[in-house]
C-alpha cells in the first residue's frame, strides 16, 4: 500500500473538520432522545431505562443526514431490537471544540447518565489549537463525568491529525485519546472514521460527512467498543 493511500483517510478527516468549523455558533445545544423522541428527563424522574449520552460534534449530531440515519439513532434501534434497557441521548453539536464541550457539559449532566461517549477534538486540530490545552479540556470533561458518577463506563472516540500538520503536532494530537482512555479506564475507538474517511461511496456529496451507509460502519465501531457495557442487570 502506498503512503498516499495510507493517509487518504487522515486527509479526509481534515476536510471533515473544515465542514464542521463554521457551524458552532448557529447550532442549538441539544440532548435529544433518539428512540421515541422523548424529551430530556429531569434527574428527579425515575426511569426503568439507563441513559447512554453521546457527546460530540457533527459526526455525532448527524450533520447532513436524516435523524434515522445517524449512528446514535441506529444504536438506539439495535438496543431496542435486542431488548436492552437503554435510551440514547444525542448531545452532538456541529462545529464544537473541546472548550465548547467543556462549557456546555454541566447543562448536559443535569440528567442521569449511565454510559458516557466522548467524540471531540477534531475541530481543535483543524484550528491548530494547542494540543496540551485540547487534552486538558477533554480531561476536564471526563473528570466532571466521573465526579458525578465514579463508576460510569466511558467510551473515547479517537481522532487522528493528518501528516501535513507536522510530525510534532500529529504525534502529540494522536496520543491524546489513548492516554485519556488509559487514565480513565475507558474503552477506546482508535480512529472513529476508520473504513469511512476518504471513501466516496460512504460519504455525503460534500465528501466530508458520512452518509447513511457510512453511519452503519461507524455504528459497528461504537458497538464493538460499547458492547461490554450493555449487559442488562
Amino acid at each position: 500500500m502506498s503512503v498516499f493511500v495510507k493517509f487518504v483517510p487522515l486527509l479526509c478527516l481534515l476536510c471533515f473538520c473544515v465542514g464542521c468549523k463554521d457551524k458552532q455558533a448557529n447550532d442549538p445545544v441539544v440532548a435529544n432522545k433518539t428512540s421515541n423522541q422523548t424529551k430530556e428527563v429531569p434527574s428527579s424522574t425515575k426511569s426503568a431505562k439507563k441513559t447512554i449520552l453521546c457527546f460530540g460534534n457533527s459526526l455525532t449530531a448527524g450533520h447532513g443526514l436524516e435523524e434515522k440515519d445517524s449512528w446514535p439513532y441506529l444504536l438506539q434501534q439495535r438496543l431496542d431490537s435486542l431488548g436492552l434497557p437503554f435510551t440514547v441521548a444525542n448531545a452532538g453539536l456541529s462545529g464544537d471544540i473541546s472548550s465548547g464541550g467543556l462549557s456546555r457539559l454541566d447543562w448536559v449532566l443535569k440528567q442521569d447518565i449511565d454510559i458516557f461517549f466522548l467524540e471531540l477534538g477534531a475541530n481543535d486540530m483543524l484550528r491548530g489549537l494547542n494540543v496540551a490545552k485540547t487534552k486538558e479540556n477533554l480531561d476536564a470533561i471526563l473528570a466532571k463525568v466521573r465526579a458525578k458518577n465514579p463508576n460510569i463506563p466511558i467510551v473515547v472516540a479517537g481522532m487522528m491529525a493528518p501528516p501535513n500538520m507536522g510530525d510534532t503536532y500529529e504525534n502529540a494530537f494522536n496520543a491524546i485519546f489513548p492516554a485519556l482512555s488509559k487514565k480513565y479506564g475507558a474503552a477506546l475507538i482508535p480512529f472513529f472514521l476508520k473504513d469511512v474517511a476518504g471513501r466516496k461511496h460512504l460519504n455525503n456529496p460534500d465528501g466530508i460527512h458520512p452518509n447513511a451507509e457510512g453511519s452503519k460502519i461507524i455504528l459497528e465501531h461504537v458497538w464493538e467498543a460499547m458492547e461490554g457495557y450493555l449487559a442488562s442487570d
